[in-house]
């Protein structure tokens, strides 16, 4: 996407002030991650749950709350937004907050839809504001040693990548019955603004290995949904959302491979990988064992190294680089025009599953 102008910083004093906006379970960790920079302050939280705001509030020594979100966003002591609302909020609350000249942190997905999403990043990059999206994984040191390695051609042509990112929540209950719980009902709800696996963390998937390998030209999808409740169905929660979902990528750069997501791998709470072999070595990432280790091997006249682990230099999170970002003017990735790609594989490997066959992208 082409770069845009984007208006520093007019800084009142030397802390950026932030509003939260939606206080469910990712809010925690936006909170706790943001205090640690100590150029920012989370001034402002906002929830449609009074006194879930407040209880926020006061475990994070919030002084503001809100129970309305365009209040927050029009409020004079915010200068930036995160956006930790369920997905069919993303848009509304986004565009409205850069239209009252807030930045803003968005979580994934961007948005519910390709024109959505684009549109988002239309108004983000017209607004003269920082704009990001929560790809939090980008996080992973070792994620970010794997895209320089690629791009250094060091591994020579890559051919086939394998990446998987699995959960099991929906038999164990280790995070809570999901049965009992709308925090996770919802995610198994499309009538309630779920893609299901696919778009809840199959969209992590997707920027994770595609960041370091290069764009998708084509994908194959298929996505499964288990029977998990009588009559497909718990309250107000129709149960018809995603479980899995196999995907087949084919990249720009000729490489292809599989990329794999599920809600019912037993024994992984939260394991993200991905393994890349090209021409002249390999390199694996798991995140469950370290985000910050990576394996390499090499091939050198037809012989391959043993597999070794280097340990890939610290990198700033996706909340210091939005803080930076606002300071500075310079507007760091993941953006909004990465959401909004990413959106579009994702309604490419929707549109795979219905029709049966193989979907291009218009790269």
């Amino acid at each position: 996407m082409p770069a845009h102008k984007v208006h520093k910083h007019k800084i009142r004093s030397r802390i950026i002030r932030i509003g939260i906006i939606g206080t469910g379970g990712m809010a925690k960790t936006h909170a706790e991650r943001l205090a640690e920079i100590p150029t920012c302050r989370v001034t402002a939280a906002c929830d449609l749950d009074e006194k879930r705001a407040s209880d926020f509030a006061k475990r994070y020594s919030i002084p503001r709350t809100f129970s309305h979100a365009q209040a927050l966003i029009e409020s004079d002591e915010v200068d930036a937004v995160c956006v930790v609302t369920p997905d069919p909020f993303h848009a509304s609350l986004s565009i409205a907050a850069f239209k009252a000249g807030k930045h803003v942190l968005c979580e994934k997905p961007l948005a519910t839809n390709p024109k959505e999403a684009q549109k988002m990043a239309l108004t983000a990059a017209s607004s003269g504001r920082i704009h990001m999206v929560n790809f939090s994984y980008r996080n992973a040191p070792a994620l970010h040693y794997a895209a320089k390695l690629v791009a250094s051609g060091q591994l020579g042509r890559i051919m086939h990548i394998d990446a998987h990112y699995y959960q099991d929540w929906l038999c164990a209950d280790h995070w809570g019955n999901w049965q009992k719980s709308p925090a996770w009902l919802w995610r198994l709800s499309t009538a309630h603004g779920s893609l299901g696996v696919l778009g809840d963390v199959g969209v992590h998937l997707l920027d994770f290995a595609s960041y370091p390998i290069g764009k998708i030209k084509y994908v194959n999808c298929l996505l499964k949904t288990f029977p998990k409740a009588p009559g497909e169905r718990i309250g107000p929660y129709k149960l018809d959302a995603n479980d899995t979902a196999i995907i087949t990528a084919s990249f720009t750069n000729g490489a292809v491979g599989t990329l794999q997501t599920t809600r019912w791998a037993a024994g992984h709470h939260n394991s993200i990988t991905l393994a890349a072999y090209g021409e002249e070595g390999a390199f694996r990432i798991d995140l469950d064992r370290s985000h910050s280790q990576i394996e390499v091997c090499r091939v050198r006249k037809r012989k391959v190294s043993e597999w070794k682990t280097i340990e890939a230099k610290p990198t700033p999170n996706i909340w210091a680089r939005f803080i930076n970002s606002i300071i500075t003017g310079h507007n760091d990735q993941p953006d909004f025009h990465r959401g909004a790609e990413i959106q579009i594989l994702l309604e490419a490997c929707f549109k795979s599953h219905q029709i049966g066959k193989t979907t291009s992208l218009d790269n």
